[in-house]
């Protein structure tokens, strides 16, 4: 491999000839062999999108020449098509600020700019990455801005759509099993009837809660810390500089970013991006009960509940033929573990906040940002293979209703706690129905048995 000295405020480093990152990038590299975790490209993509629109206010305020500013634009832009992705190589356990990364992307920006203005890649001259591609900012404004830029982005483009999908196919179900009545359970033993259409409901409700949940934090989210510069206080900052600048990544994104009320909350904290955690952890939850249901709901064929049909997707054992397995539910459930997961790491990020900075950026915004994913991935997935192609079976549903000693309780009014209770014990010792018992002790017409027991 070919090598180009690079310098910076702490020597020469040798950087991989055709690499448009610099020395601080290389140091990081060399620093931080920790994982193959990276930035995901969202992230990065939002980085460069904060690097083209600040070098576009900084010429409109008279701080950047035009031929720079234009270069820094068309450099930031190709970062933003995806064009420089394999630049972008700090691992995500690197400082808390992420201000390896931010310089990872000054350095591309940079350098790809000189090579568009001199046609040689790399250096400090024309173009800067500091003073140039950085100015007016900081990692410390602008890390956590990109966090919620990214965030918000995904879960309008992504997650919302998803997760509301979901609610409409099981709104669907709902309405296609409301008359079919079933036994309900409770404590995982036998309670009073419902109808499946109700149970379903249920989970289509849940879902709409999380919608609601989730649309709660964007006004949190929406607000950057752009202009806070180093400790919140907007040294070095034009002061129209983070107005503008956001103004502009709101046109490009079509979403209502705003400066942040209080900088210096801004970078000390990320109590938005806990939040937020908390409500996809919520939506996590949901999906745990609702996955778990149907698979409860689906066991068997011959020997579980089996009042519903899953969609039958691929061979469940690779010794016993013929086994289907409920395969979506068991990988919404494991995607659940992760966001779970994910809200823990999130959590202990956010206690990362130290006076005027949070130090645990980059595995907040990577979990984060994960789990954003995963979520709209799996609701998804879930939705379209699983709960659409869901049937039920009437004659499961209606057969364990009449089995069931729960059915006693539609009596109480008539007869009275105690007396319902014991022919509850009769029919459970003898193996005959409630409905067997109460008309065999004749303890009201069979008519009306059969009116309060269903016939």
């Amino acid at each position: 491999m070919k090598f180009r000295e690079e310098k910076d405020s702490m020597g020469t480093v040798m950087v991989p000839a055709d690499a448009y990152y610099g020395s601080q990038t290389q140091r990081a590299v060399d620093n931080f062999p920790i994982s193959d975790l990276r930035f995901q490209a969202g992230f990065i993509h939002a980085l460069a999108l904060v690097k083209r629109c600040a070098a576009q206010v900084n010429h409109q305020l008279g701080l950047l020449d035009k031929k720079i500013a234009d270069a820094i634009g068309r450099a930031s832009q190709e970062v933003m098509d995806g064009r420089h992705d394999d630049q972008f190589v700090v691992d995500i356990f690197q400082t808390g600020s992420g201000t390896s990364t931010n310089m990872n992307m000054n350095e591309v920006v940079a350098s790809r700019a000189n090579e568009i203005l001199t046609g040689q890649k790399g250096g400090k001259s024309p173009v800067h990455p500091n003073d140039h591609v950085n100015l007016g900012q900081s990692s410390n404004d602008v890390i956590p801005s990109v966090i919620h830029i990214t965030a918000l982005r995904l879960i309008h483009a992504e997650l919302i759509p998803s997760i509301e999908s979901l609610e409409n196919a099981l709104a669907a179900k709902a309405d296609e099993f409301k008359d079919i009545r079933k036994l309900g359970r409770t404590h995982l033993q036998d309670a009073v009837p419902i109808y499946l259409g109700q149970e379903f409901g249920g989970y289509a409700r849940q879902i709409e809660l999380a919608v609601e949940r989730i649309r709660s934090v964007e006004p949190r989210l929406s607000e950057l810390a752009l202009g806070g510069t180093a400790v919140g206080s907007g040294l070095n900052t034009h002061p129209e500089f983070a107005g503008r600048v956001i103004s502009l990544i709101s046109d490009h994104t079509g979403l209502s970013f705003v400066e942040a009320r209080n900088h210096f909350e801004a970078q000390a904290a990320q109590d938005a991006a806990v939040e937020a955690s908390g409500a996809l952890k919520t939506l996590a939850v949901s999906l745990v009960k609702i996955a778990n249901d149907v698979r409860w709901l689906a066991s068997g064929p011959r020997s579980g509940l089996g009042e519903i049909n899953l969609p039958s997707l691929q061979p469940g054992s690779s010794i016993m033929p013929g086994k289907v397995n409920p395969v979506i539910p068991e990988a919404v459930l494991q995607v659940a573990a992760q966001v779970i997961g994910n809200d823990a790491a999130i959590t202990m990020g956010g206690q990362g906040g130290i006076f005027e900075l949070n130090v645990m950026l980059p595995v907040i915004a990577y979990n984060l940002l994960q789990s954003i994913s995963l979520l709209a991935e799996a609701a998804a997935v879930f939705a379209d293979k699983c709960i659409a192609g869901i049937t039920a079976n009437r004659k499961a549903c209606s057969g364990y209703i009449e089995k069931s000693l729960a059915l006693v309780t539609a009596l109480v009014p008539e007869i009275g706690y105690d007396r319902a209770a014991a022919i509850a014990k009769k029919a459970y010792e003898s193996g005959k129905t409630i409905r067997e018992i109460a008309v065999e002790e004749d303890i009201l017409p069979a008519d009306e048995i059969d009116k309060l027991l269903g016939s």
